[in-house]
């Protein structure tokens, strides 16, 4: 075997050096079990009371992990193992070990794992230890550890290589730990309230509900394009019409768009729909939802994002689209003149104008004028009619639709609509988005099998989405939607 690699740079090659030693000596230094028995948690909660000098002979502790730290002090040293759960200093006297576990010690280096047995105790200093009587490497590492271990620097290193930033930031592998438990508290929400988990195709033959573009791919043994799925709504529909009552998926959706702080092309999305509810019953339930979980994760349902409070305590705002251009944009939603000179004055980019509707630029106004302004969580609600082909017209105003979507921090948290049911109507809508399709690739396309499901018949539903990222961005204070997701989509990079 050989003692080097070209490509090595002189600590990779030092390291590999000790690892050939290692079993030139007959040591194995990639053994394949260990007999763990504690967490480092554990150890620091069970004997936080111990004094300094105070010693726990009688019983023998395993523990495994990374070692983060060696400070050699003659024939004593003193190290830090880190595990799933936590650090903890280690003391160890090389002449009382083994003479395999001496070797082992002297070709360690930092980032190795390794297997420790020993007593607990506290340090003159009063710090909890392990006293090592028996030192096992399982793991020799060739690659060296980020120099920095209170985090990563680089943003483009902690990203694309998530390992070295879950090893060196135990910040970021707190947020991936409250991500899970988020997800658990959405889910215990909802089954406690009687909901039924599911699953839909993340390979469909039509794309729908949302308004997004979608990734294709090719299936080889039936020759036929197929899309990623860019939401479940049509599916959970059909489980409605199928006489389930109360559905919800949590999984990923995939959208052809850009990314930036709030946008990934890979998401996790929760939908629920439940049958015989409207919009209405539905804000308050959402309302509901993410207090609890609120309340449940943090211990309280006010927040710090970003420097600011966020209070999720209900009952929270209710702003009407039509009444948001009104108080931010001070234009008059109802006339297209206005609309449009606001338009050209205010959007970042030229717009078709001449081929948008009237409620296609009611949007694009609050989205310029009002969004900005919404901080604290904001139901926005009563939607125009041209943008929601999915929603049941308002029961006021045959303009707006049912729908809301919440806002917080000025960014959408979800969407929500009284379900259109009415089998006509709802043709005729996505015949309007079919006619769409030659300037907004984003329009739905007909999707008759859909359309036969509510012909057979939905009862009045009320559906909910919510992004799980933003829901975790907001209950974590992290200002990217990368820094929840452990593996983002990035650029590939190629290596010359």
């Amino acid at each position: 075997m050989s003692e080097t690699n070209v490509n090595d740079n002189p600590i990779k090659a030092e390291k590999r050096k000790k690892l050939h030693a290692l079993r030139e000596k007959g040591i194995n230094p990639y053994p394949y079990s260990f007999d763990k028995n504690v967490h480092v948690e554990k150890l620091i909660s069970d004997y936080a009371g111990l004094v300094a000098g105070e010693k726990k002979l009688e019983t023998d502790f395993r523990i495994a992990g990374r070692l983060m730290t060696l400070r050699m002090m003659g024939k004593a040293s003193f190290f830090n193992v880190q595990d799933e759960t936590g650090s903890l200093q280690c003391y160890i006297k090389v002449e009382e070990l083994s003479e395999q576990d001496r070797i082992s010690f002297d070709l360690i280096d930092l980032g190795d794992i390794v297997g420790l047995k020993g007593y607990i105790f506290k340090s003159q200093k009063g710090e909890l230890s392990l006293y090592v009587k028996s030192f096992q490497i399982l793991t020799k590492t060739l690659e060296p550890l980020p120099e920095k271990f209170h985090g990563i620097q680089d943003i483009e290193i902690k990203y694309r290589h998530r390992h070295l930033d879950l090893i060196s930031d135990v910040d970021s592998r707190k947020v991936f730990v409250a991500r899970s438990k988020i997800i658990k508290a959405v889910k215990n929400f909802l089954d406690n309230r009687g909901f039924m988990e599911v699953e839909t195709p993340v390979l469909q033959p039509l794309y729908g509900g949302a308004s997004a573009t979608p990734f294709t791919t090719h299936h080889k043994a039936l020759d036929m394009k197929l899309f990623m799925k860019i939401s479940p709504e049509l599916y959970l529909k059909r489980l409605i019409v199928g006489g389930f009552e109360k559905v919800y998926e949590v999984g990923k959706n995939f959208r052809n768009e850009g990314i930036d702080r709030t946008h990934n092309p890979e998401f996790t999305m929760l939908e629920f729909y439940e049958a015989y509810t409207d919009y209405n019953y539905q804000m308050t339930q959402f309302e509901d939802l993410v207090s609890t979980v609120c309340k449940e994760i943090t211990g309280s349902m006010k927040v710090t994002y970003q420097g600011k409070e966020i209070d999720f305590t209900p009952p929270w705002r209710r702003l009407k689209v039509l009444d948001g251009i009104t108080e931010y944009a001070k234009v008059d939603p109802e006339n297209i003149g206005q609309l449009d000179e606001y338009l050209k004055k205010n959007s970042d980019k030229p717009l078709p104008l001449d081929k948008l509707s009237k409620g296609e630029k009611q949007m694009k106004v609050f989205e310029i004028a009002a969004e900005p302004h919404i901080w604290q969580p904001t139901m926005i609600m009563d939607h125009p009619v041209e943008i929601s082909p999915l929603t049941k017209i308002h029961r006021d105003n045959n303009q707006l639709v049912e729908r809301f979507e919440p806002f917080v921090a000025n960014m959408e948290l979800g969407n929500s609509y009284s379900e259109l049911n009415d089998p006509e109507e709802q043709r005729n809508r996505l015949k309007d988005q079919e006619a769409n399709r030659g300037h907004d690739d984003e329009a739905h396309p007909m999707d008759e099998d859909f359309l036969h499901a509510i012909e057979t018949g939905m009862p009045p539903t009320g559906g909910v989405g919510i992004g799980i990222e933003r829901l975790v961005m907001l209950l974590t204070d992290r200002p990217s939607i990368r820094d929840i997701i452990f593996f983002p989509t990035m650029k590939i990079v190629h290596h010359k």
